[in-house]
Protein backbone atom coordinates (compact mmCIF):
# COMPACT_ATOMS: atom_id res chain seq x y z
CA UNK A 1 0.00 0.00 0.00
CA UNK A 2 1.71 3.37 -1.14
CA UNK A 3 2.58 6.25 1.12
CA UNK A 4 1.99 4.91 4.61
CA UNK A 5 3.04 7.29 6.83
CA UNK A 6 1.84 6.19 10.61
CA UNK A 7 0.65 3.18 12.65
CA UNK A 8 -2.73 3.74 11.97
CA UNK A 9 -2.35 4.40 8.63
CA UNK A 10 -0.84 0.80 8.57
CA UNK A 11 -3.79 -0.59 10.73
CA UNK A 12 -6.36 -0.02 8.47
CA UNK A 13 -4.27 -0.90 5.48
CA UNK A 14 -3.68 -4.14 7.08
CA UNK A 15 -7.10 -4.62 8.51
CA UNK A 16 -8.63 -4.03 4.73
CA UNK A 17 -6.49 -6.91 3.36
CA UNK A 18 -7.57 -9.63 6.12
CA UNK A 19 -11.24 -11.28 6.54
CA UNK A 20 -12.91 -11.28 9.63
CA UNK A 21 -11.62 -12.00 12.61
CA UNK A 22 -7.94 -11.22 11.82
CA UNK A 23 -9.50 -7.49 9.79
CA UNK A 24 -12.53 -6.16 7.98
CA UNK A 25 -12.08 -6.76 4.39
CA UNK A 26 -15.28 -7.47 2.54
CA UNK A 27 -16.51 -11.01 1.85
CA UNK A 28 -18.35 -10.70 -1.49
CA UNK A 29 -19.10 -14.42 -0.88
CA UNK A 30 -20.05 -14.94 -4.74
CA UNK A 31 -16.85 -13.53 -6.43
CA UNK A 32 -14.34 -14.79 -4.46
CA UNK A 33 -15.87 -18.26 -4.84
CA UNK A 34 -15.71 -17.94 -8.22
CA UNK A 35 -12.49 -16.92 -8.95
CA UNK A 36 -10.76 -18.80 -5.87
CA UNK A 37 -12.85 -21.48 -5.21
CA UNK A 38 -15.42 -22.24 -2.29
CA UNK A 39 -12.63 -23.05 0.18
CA UNK A 40 -10.82 -19.77 -0.70
CA UNK A 41 -12.70 -17.33 2.27
CA UNK A 42 -11.39 -19.76 5.31
CA UNK A 43 -8.11 -19.48 3.81
CA UNK A 44 -7.65 -16.27 2.71
CA UNK A 45 -5.51 -14.62 5.51
CA UNK A 46 -2.98 -17.45 5.33
CA UNK A 47 -2.22 -16.08 1.77
CA UNK A 48 -2.23 -12.38 1.80
CA UNK A 49 0.73 -10.62 1.93
CA UNK A 50 1.10 -6.82 3.48
CA UNK A 51 3.60 -4.99 2.10
CA UNK A 52 3.31 -1.47 3.33
CA UNK A 53 5.28 1.55 1.23
CA UNK A 54 7.96 3.59 3.38
CA UNK A 55 7.76 6.94 0.80
CA UNK A 56 8.30 9.87 2.95
CA UNK A 57 10.35 11.69 5.51
CA UNK A 58 7.50 10.83 7.82
CA UNK A 59 7.52 7.45 7.86
CA UNK A 60 11.48 7.32 8.39
CA UNK A 61 10.70 9.11 11.36
CA UNK A 62 7.82 6.84 12.40
CA UNK A 63 9.56 3.40 11.22
CA UNK A 64 9.36 1.51 14.42
CA UNK A 65 5.95 2.24 15.00
CA UNK A 66 4.94 1.09 11.55
CA UNK A 67 7.13 -1.67 11.65
CA UNK A 68 5.42 -3.10 14.97
CA UNK A 69 2.10 -3.03 12.93
CA UNK A 70 0.70 -6.71 13.77
CA UNK A 71 -0.26 -8.36 10.64
CA UNK A 72 2.16 -6.08 8.72
CA UNK A 73 4.21 -8.61 6.52
CA UNK A 74 7.01 -6.93 4.38
CA UNK A 75 7.95 -3.26 3.62
CA UNK A 76 8.58 -1.34 0.06
CA UNK A 77 10.82 1.42 -0.25
CA UNK A 78 10.23 4.24 -3.11
CA UNK A 79 12.95 5.86 -3.26
CA UNK A 80 12.13 8.76 -5.85
CA UNK A 81 8.43 9.71 -3.40
CA UNK A 82 11.30 9.11 -0.75
CA UNK A 83 13.74 11.76 -2.10
CA UNK A 84 11.53 14.08 -3.04
CA UNK A 85 9.59 14.42 0.89
CA UNK A 86 13.47 15.15 1.76
CA UNK A 87 13.35 18.54 -0.68
CA UNK A 88 15.69 16.55 -3.40
CA UNK A 89 14.57 15.28 -7.19
CA UNK A 90 12.72 12.77 -7.90
CA UNK A 91 14.96 10.18 -9.48
CA UNK A 92 16.23 6.32 -9.42
CA UNK A 93 18.98 5.18 -7.39
CA UNK A 94 18.95 8.45 -5.01
CA UNK A 95 22.87 9.50 -3.73
CA UNK A 96 21.90 12.35 -1.75
CA UNK A 97 23.78 11.54 1.28
CA UNK A 98 20.43 12.39 3.98
CA UNK A 99 18.16 10.86 1.86
CA UNK A 100 20.79 7.28 1.24
CA UNK A 101 21.17 7.80 5.33
CA UNK A 102 17.29 6.99 5.46
CA UNK A 103 17.64 4.52 2.77
CA UNK A 104 19.94 2.78 5.05
CA UNK A 105 18.06 3.79 8.11
CA UNK A 106 15.15 1.53 6.51
CA UNK A 107 16.72 -1.40 5.88
CA UNK A 108 18.64 -1.49 9.72
CA UNK A 109 15.04 -0.70 11.20
CA UNK A 110 13.05 -3.59 9.13
CA UNK A 111 15.72 -5.97 10.28
CA UNK A 112 15.64 -4.81 13.67
CA UNK A 113 11.92 -6.06 13.55
CA UNK A 114 12.36 -9.24 11.35
CA UNK A 115 10.05 -7.83 8.60
CA UNK A 116 11.84 -8.21 4.97
CA UNK A 117 12.31 -5.03 3.47
CA UNK A 118 12.14 -4.43 -0.53
CA UNK A 119 13.33 -1.01 -2.64
CA UNK A 120 13.03 -0.02 -5.93
CA UNK A 121 16.21 0.61 -8.48
CA UNK A 122 17.01 1.99 -10.90
CA UNK A 123 19.93 -0.30 -12.04
CA UNK A 124 21.57 -3.37 -11.26
CA UNK A 125 24.53 -1.42 -9.51
CA UNK A 126 22.54 0.35 -7.07
CA UNK A 127 20.33 -3.04 -6.53
CA UNK A 128 23.56 -4.70 -5.52
CA UNK A 129 24.30 -1.80 -3.48
CA UNK A 130 21.01 -1.94 -1.55
CA UNK A 131 21.16 -5.91 -1.09
CA UNK A 132 24.47 -4.79 0.63
CA UNK A 133 23.07 -2.21 2.61
CA UNK A 134 20.34 -5.01 3.85
CA UNK A 135 17.41 -5.00 1.73
CA UNK A 136 16.29 -8.76 0.40
CA UNK A 137 14.56 -7.92 -2.25
CA UNK A 138 14.77 -5.45 -5.07
CA UNK A 139 12.74 -4.64 -8.60
CA UNK A 140 15.06 -3.42 -10.69
CA UNK A 141 13.74 -0.76 -13.39
CA UNK A 142 9.94 -0.62 -14.05
CA UNK A 143 7.84 -2.45 -17.19
CA UNK A 144 8.57 0.89 -19.26
CA UNK A 145 12.25 1.46 -18.73
CA UNK A 146 13.10 -2.61 -19.59
CA UNK A 147 11.36 -2.77 -22.13
CA UNK A 148 12.57 0.71 -23.86
CA UNK A 149 15.85 -0.91 -23.11
CA UNK A 150 15.05 -4.31 -24.65
CA UNK A 151 14.00 -1.97 -27.62
CA UNK A 152 17.23 -0.01 -28.57
CA UNK A 153 19.45 -2.83 -27.66
CA UNK A 154 17.69 -5.32 -30.65
CA UNK A 155 17.34 -1.68 -32.60
CA UNK A 156 21.41 -1.49 -32.27
CA UNK A 157 22.05 -5.32 -33.09
CA UNK A 158 19.53 -5.27 -35.89
CA UNK A 159 21.45 -1.50 -37.87
CA UNK A 160 24.66 -3.51 -36.45
CA UNK A 161 23.80 -6.51 -38.62
CA UNK A 162 24.12 -8.88 -35.55
CA UNK A 163 21.85 -10.40 -33.07
CA UNK A 164 22.19 -8.93 -29.74
CA UNK A 165 23.85 -11.08 -26.80
CA UNK A 166 21.12 -13.24 -25.42
CA UNK A 167 18.68 -11.89 -27.93
CA UNK A 168 15.84 -13.79 -29.05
Amino acid sequence: CPMINSREECERFVGACRYAPDGYRSVGPVRAALVHGGDYIPTANESVLTMAMIETKQAVERLDEILTTPGLDSIYVGPSDLSVSYGHSAGFDPKTPVVLDAIHKIAEAAKKHGIPAGIHTGSVAYGLEMVEAGYQFITILNDIRLMTWAAKNATTAFKAGAPAKNAP
